[in-house]
């Protein structure tokens, strides 16, 4: 976890609670102001509203079982649930990469051709490079975790972090 100091336990808890719940509202806020409002219907607000959702699902990831171990005493996590939470941590992480790359191919495009900016990122492109994006970040993970459960883990059990990572689980 963060700190074994008893004392740090509730202001942590309440400071990453402040934290999660403005992530989550901000994404949601954003991702709704995406949709509602048809100006917005955009290539750069397209990928916008997928990177609010990558960082919205990235959250659900640790922060939860991060903000429950504050508060009960025993704080473990599953084998299974471990490589779960190393999963779909793999899974986010890497499809935003992806998206930020789409992003940064959409500001080119925008700027270096002007003109031709409606064929080149046409709905159909952009839903592709979305999908792309997601599909890297599922085989990067499903790459990643097949790899972490073929190893033997005889050492100590107790991981000194507050999620399941791949450094971490490596020491």
């Amino acid at each position: 976890g963060l700190t074994d100091q008893p004392e740090l336990q509730l202001p942590l808890f309440v400071l990453f609670l402040m934290n999660y719940t403005a992530t989550v509202m901000g994404n949601l806020s954003l991702m709704n102001l995406i949709c509602l409002n048809s100006n917005l219907h955009t290539p750069m607000y397209f990928f916008i509203f997928n990177l609010s959702f990558i960082d919205f699902c990235y959250s659900m990831v640790f922060t939860p079982k991060m903000l429950m171990s504050f508060v009960v005493e025993k704080n473990t996590i599953s084998f299974r649930g471990c490589m779960t939470q190393l999963f779909f941590f793999c899974v986010f992480i890497n499809a935003e990469s992806y998206v930020l790359t789409a992003m940064a191919y959409d500001r080119y495009v925008a700027i270096g051709q002007p003109l031709m900016y409606q064929v080149v990122m046409s709905p159909k492109i952009c839903c592709l490079l979305i999908f792309g994006s997601y599909l890297m970040g599922f085989i990067s993970a499903t790459a990643h975790t097949g790899c972490m459960v073929r190893l033997r883990f005889c050492d100590s059990n107790i991981i000194n972090h507050y999620m399941c990572d791949i450094f971490p689980l490596l020491q």
